[in-house]
């Protein structure tokens, strides 16, 4: 048996439009007061009651047109004028940088670092003890005289390139000229001519002057009769040690002790000999000789 549909969608449907119609009126009623208050609200005008009404402001007045351009009212320039100073202060930040980053080159390769820290690396190599002084010690020695030996080059660049630049009486170009010329000559005194001849005529270089020589020539052919005068000097060292070790040996061999290890004894008498005759001052002393002090 079927039943029959109930009447309860129509009565719902009935019910929703009566709370519409009511909700609408209760609309229509709280609006025509406000709509009345309002009318009667609207402000007389001034000249009625002797008001004088404030004078609206005026507008911004447009920029004065002049040539046929608009002078414009927001200044767009960027920096204050002086670009091309500014990018020469650049430029001077990176060449800073880039010295800083070849500092060490610099040091080992244009100062008196390179014989010295070679010498003492040959007297550590022929007294057969090559952990003795560790390289630590060996480089900050090698360091120390190094400033020794380049401190009248380091007061005169100080002096003629860096205190007038700080006072502003030469330009940056000129005080790196400056600076450059007590280290040139500093090269030149102590290079021999056939390595600095060697890198001119490569180069085809056309100085008549020292002064005019180029660095790109000056530092190699400095490097190379540095390192040729630190291995004359380390081979005359080596020969007063090379001596103990052909006795030591000699003498094993004639004993037949040929089992014997000609180090174990050699070592010891050739640390006795470096330290009676004081060989530490001894090579100190040649090397600070052989720059001229």
């Amino acid at each position: 048996m079927i039943n029959p549909p109930l009447a309860c969608p129509n009565v719902f449907r009935w019910g929703v439009l009566f709370r519409l119609l009511v909700a609408l009126t209760f609309l229509w009623i709280s609006v025509l007061p406000a709509a009345g208050q309002g009318a009667a609200a609207a402000p007389v005008a001034p000249a009625a009651v002797g008001i004088v009404a404030p004078t609206p402001p005026t507008p911004p007045s447009l920029p004065a047109i002049s040539g046929g351009n608009a002078t414009s009212l927001v200044n767009l320039q960027i920096g204050s004028g002086n670009e091309r100073q500014n990018f020469s202060t650049a430029i001077q930040i990176v060449f800073v940088m880039t010295l800083l980053t070849l500092a060490p080159s610099l040091v080992m390769l244009m100062t008196s670092f390179t014989r010295i820290v070679i010498v003492l690396a040959f007297v550590r190599t022929a007294l057969g003890v090559p952990s003795a002084p560790a390289n630590q010690l060996l480089i900050g020695i090698s360091l120390i005289l190094t400033f020794f030996i380049m401190s009248p080059v380091i007061d005169r660049v100080y002096n003629d390139a860096i205190v007038p630049y700080q006072a502003g009486e030469i330009d940056s170009s000129t005080a790196l000229e400056r600076g450059s010329q007590p280290i040139k000559k500093f090269m030149l005194s102590h290079v021999r001519p056939s390595e600095l001849d060697f890198f001119i005529g490569l180069s085809k270089s056309s100085a008549v002057t020292p002064e005019d020589i180029p660095f790109s020539c000056v530092v190699p052919a400095f490097v190379l009769s540095e390192l040729r005068t630190a291995f004359q000097m380390g081979f005359l060292i080596f020969i007063p040690f090379m001596v103990i070790d052909f006795l030591v040996s000699s003498v094993l061999m004639a004993m037949g002790m040929m089992m014997m290890p000609p180090t174990m004894i050699a070592m010891p008498l050739k640390l006795l000999l470096f330290v009676l005759v004081d060989g530490w001052m001894l090579v100190v002393r040649s090397l600070l000789q052989s720059f001229g002090l």
